[in-house]
């Protein structure tokens, strides 16, 4: 029997978006959204952490290999978001609202069919601020 290992790596991105709800009116979007749905939008300096599980290799003695993490999360995540405004530059964001729960959503579909066999992702955990952070672990209500 294996024991599992769970592994973080972090990584962080700058990123403009306005927090707006196509399906909302102007109004209901400014009541909602307050100062964050600015017209010109805003920006944050994002930290994401991505954590994986599985078991540890025999041979390596990792549950993968970190180099190999750091490419799919720049491919996944920096490549389509570092520096970019997301409701402009990502297509995802063009029908769905940037927030921080979306974000981690779109991190995650990003990220999940990318690992090597026998690792799971377990979190995505995304800190628009010190004190706003959201997390997803693939939960489905």
């Amino acid at each position: 029997m294996s024991r599992i290992v769970y592994v973080t790596r972090t990584d962080h991105f700058s990123a403009a978006h306005r927090l707006h709800s196509s399906a909302l009116s102007d109004e209901e979007n400014r009541q909602i959204f307050g100062k964050c749905n600015h017209q010109n939008g805003h920006g944050h300096n994002y930290k994401v952490e991505v954590t994986v599980k599985g078991a540890v290799h025999p041979t390596t003695g990792m549950v993968m290999n970190l180099v190999d993490l750091k490419e799919i999360m720049r491919e996944s995540i920096m490549e389509p978001m570092d520096h970019k405004n997301l409701d402009l530059d990502v297509a995802y964001f063009a029908s769905v609202a940037s927030t921080a729960e979306n974000i981690c959503l779109f991190i995650w579909d990003q990220v999940v069919n990318r690992l090597p066999g026998g690792v799971t992702l377990y979190e995505v955990r995304l800190y628009e601020t010190e004190k706003n952070v959201a997390f997803y672990r693939g939960d489905i209500a």
